[in-house]
């Protein structure tokens, strides 16, 4: 009776007859189940302290390294100091948010990060060039503070459709490459978010190392987001992270460390956009420039328009 009762149940305990992709489904299921039930994943000093630095340098830093290296060194026909930051900037990011995602708690849909990552890749590629052109054009005369066709050396070039060629470069530079390199870039770091909850509150806080880092991790964001022109989609995800936040909390699921310091850094770089808007509020000049009902000037133009115009 049992030799015919395991005939009739070929697969009943795992036995030799079992269907040969079963235990690896269950051992795979078993295993994702295990993953994102497992303890609250540390704080990640290494990849946030790596993230923040290379920001800092290769993204802050590389118009400000244009303007310091002698032009000598770097002729204007030829790829500036800044551009191999730049190009330094689309390989290491793209490796750090990848790094990011491997230690996120949670499993994360592959499709649509390597769907990310190479959209990010090549809207950071197109604003490369775009940006080289134009801070090579500022040695030139170029006003940041000023359209493509009210600079000085834009708008008396013979024929006139070279200025449509202008344009169109600043068109991939500040629309195309900005909208394919930092959507897919808060979309990647929405998702590693969404992964970041712990059922235990006592874990729900930071290490000093990460508060330390919180004010230069935020004061770069209120960077990206007023240089790179990207208010709304900031806006945006920041409120998409606090209605998971909230959407979490009735379910007595909290923010680990490193929820907590992408939280913090949002929210200290939407007080420091604010300000910014605050302070220059009645600029006349600015305001010509940024005339829809979002003002949220560049710091380039402001630099170009108050500072170095004072030299």
């Amino acid at each position: 009776m049992e030799a015919a009762a395991r005939r009739r149940h070929p697969g009943a305990a795992g036995g030799s007859g079992a269907q040969p992709g079963a235990s690896f489904l269950q051992a795979r299921h078993s295993s994702v189940k295990a993953d994102e039930a497992a303890g609250t994943a540390p704080f990640h000093l290494d990849l946030w302290f790596y993230f923040t630095l290379q920001n800092w340098v290769l993204d802050f830093g590389r118009p400000i390294a244009m303007l310091v290296f002698p032009l000598e060194w770097f002729p204007l026909n030829k790829p500036s100091v800044g551009d191999y930051f730049h190009m330094a900037y689309n390989i290491i990011t793209p490796f750090l948010l990848l790094k990011l995602i491997e230690r996120c708690p949670r499993t994360l849909p592959r499709s649509l990060i390597y769907v990310s990552i190479i959209t990010f890749i090549m809207g950071a590629s197109i604003h490369l060039v775009g940006d080289s052109v134009n801070h090579r054009l500022i040695f030139s005369g170029y006003q940041n503070h000023l359209s493509v066709r009210e600079n000085p050396i834009i708008k008396n070039l013979k024929p006139e459709t070279l200025i449509d060629s202008f344009e169109l470069l600043y068109y991939y530079d500040e629309y195309l490459g900005h909208s394919m390199w930092y959507i897919p870039f808060f979309l990647i770091l929405f998702m590693y978010f969404s992964g970041c909850f712990t059922p235990t509150k006592a874990e729900s806080s930071m290490p000093g190392a990460a508060l330390l880092l919180v004010v230069p991790s935020g004061l770069y964001y209120w960077y990206l987001v007023t240089e790179g022109q990207i208010f709304i989609l900031f806006i945006f995800t920041s409120f998409a992270m606090l209605a998971l936040v909230l959407h979490q909390k009735r379910k007595r699921l909290f923010l680990d460390s490193n929820g907590l310091f992408l939280f913090y850094s949002f929210a200290l770089a939407l007080l420091l956009v604010a300000l910014w808007v605050a302070w220059l509020w009645n600029d006349p000049v600015l305001r010509k420039k940024y005339p829809g009902v979002i003002y949220v000037p560049e710091p380039w133009a402001f630099y170009t328009l108050h500072v170095s115009s004072q030299y």
